[in-house]
């Protein structure tokens, strides 16, 4: 019986969502077929193998069970867990990370259980890094593909250290890209850190709560449409592109990190309000950025459907939520891939 690790928690602004997908993910997971060890991070960045209750998980009361030291060892593929001064060591065959935004997605792990010899499910270190950040995701995707995106401004901390400085760079967005626009970190997920901007009241701070969370950051124009998002699936070569769902923010501004996994104010359609061939075009969009950006396992990417038909691409998350409410699971069941079978194709790619 093959050894994974559900990987939960870590030191993103997301801790909260990756319980709730690891949580998801246990409770759908074949434990008759893989012996499943939860592996918890905690917000200070210390590992745990987690041995109690998994409806702590979700709660956020796991720190407080039954939990043992644990480290990865960097050459056999095994990890060690320290049970009150004996130290055993542990075979480890699969990871599924179940941990969203910095400090994973962005690779760093993923390049941790490389170096061990641990095969992590879905993007490796390189992609997952590339895919992060989303300036370098819309220079490749620009170069390769095609696919129409929204016009935007990079500019880093140095370029920002004064009022002076930020209101230079909205003189200059304001010509690029004019009101309103979106002020996001280059590389955080979910829409932590994301602003409409809608005046020149207002630019100097959305810059400022972006800085927060990143040192680089993107500001886009504004697309009017609505969102729609398609899930892949990449099985050694071979692709299940999903048929996209639609998302309707509701009253929100747009789809942010509260209308993603707190509030009840967004709805969605799946498959999307879009005639068929319309949703083949963006399906065949998500097929084509996901291979340029040289993904693997699993993504969901994200598009705007504009009222004059035209799809622009947003950005790709390359480990996108496992919540109960979670699109990616959403879509591959409505291809008809349960919880369960989509975990356990995801397994077996790496295996």
């Amino acid at each position: 019986m093959n050894t994974v690790i559900i990987l939960f928690g870590g030191r993103s602004s997301e801790y909260e969502v990756s319980l709730s997908s690891a949580t998801g993910a246990y409770n759908n997971i074949d434990k008759e077929k893989y012996n499943v060890l939860l592996v918890g991070i905690t917000r200070e960045g210390r590992f745990y193998l987690y041995e109690d209750d998994s409806t702590l998980i979700a709660q956020d009361k796991w720190t407080e069970g039954k939990k043992y030291p644990l480290s990865v060892d960097l050459s056999d593929g095994t990890v060690s867990v320290d049970r009150d001064g004996k130290i055993e060591h542990i075979k480890v065959d699969a990871v599924l990370p179940m941990i969203h935004g910095k400090f994973c997605e962005d690779g760093t792990l993923q390049g941790l259980f490389a170096v061990a010899g641990i095969p992590v499910v879905g993007c490796d270190c390189q992609s997952s890094a590339v895919c992060m950040d989303k300036a370098v995701t819309k220079a490749i995707v620009a170069a390769e593909t095609g696919v129409p995106q929204a016009k935007a401004v990079v500019i880093k901390t140095a370029d920002a250290k004064t009022s002076c400085d930020i209101a230079k760079i909205r003189l200059e967005c304001e010509e690029k890209l004019g009101y309103p626009m979106f002020v996001k970190p280059s590389r955080a997920g979910s829409s932590v850190g994301v602003s409409k901007v809608k005046s020149a009241e207002t630019f100097e701070k959305a810059v400022i709560a972006a800085l927060t969370e990143d040192s680089k950051v993107l500001i886009e124009e504004c697309i009017i449409g609505s969102e729609v998002e398609v899930a892949v699936l990449e099985e050694n070569g071979q692709y299940t592109v999903a048929h996209p769902a639609e998302i309707d923010s509701g009253s929100a501004e747009f789809y942010d990190y509260e209308t993603k996994y707190i509030s009840d104010a967004s709805s969605f359609y799946l498959p999307a309000r879009l005639p068929l061939e319309k949703q083949d075009e963006v399906r065949g969009y998500a097929e084509a950025i996901f291979k340029a950006l040289d993904c693997s396992g699993f993504s969901r990417v994200d598009f705007f459907y504009t009222p004059d038909g035209r799809f622009v691409f947003n950005e790709i998350n390359t480990l996108p939520g496992f919540t109960p409410i979670s699109m990616y699971p959403k879509m591959m069941v409505n291809e008809g891939i349960s919880y369960s079978e989509l975990l356990d194709r995801l397994i077996k790619t790496v295996l």
